[in-house]
């Protein structure tokens, strides 16, 4: 079982940064990646990036070089530092985590946070 609580949304203006985190609460789960999806009104939700516990990482073509993602494996935290943020970044920003339920050996993916609202104005 998982619980992701994230913070650090807000409104900020275009060319300016934002940084958000999320806090993983687990019972008998262990945690491979971590991730951050973001889906705008009427749109699909999309990975933004992802960390593995090994700190391998993976970005959306629309977000290198802005946006860094890292992660406290002894605390169960993922950080989404986001630089040079532009209109089309706003969407809620969801946390998201998959891994091992350990009685079960079950690999499952769909844990997800509450999501978190970030607004770009121009």
């Amino acid at each position: 079982q998982v619980q992701l609580v994230e913070s650090g949304g807000g409104l900020v203006q275009a060319g300016g940064s934002l940084r958000l985190s999320c806090a993983a609460s687990t019972r008998l789960f262990s945690i491979n990646t971590m991730a951050w999806y973001r889906q705008a009104p009427g749109k699909q939700r999309d990975l933004v990036a992802r960390i593995t516990d090994g700190g391998s990482t993976a970005y959306a073509d629309s977000v290198k070089g802005r946006f860094a993602i890292s992660r406290d494996n002894a605390k169960n935290t993922v950080t989404l530092q986001m630089n040079s943020l532009k209109p089309e970044d706003t969407a809620v920003y969801y946390c998201n985590a998959r891994g091992v339920e350990l009685r079960t050996g079950r690999y499952e993916e769909n844990n997800w946070g509450q999501g978190t609202q970030v607004t770009v104005s121009s």
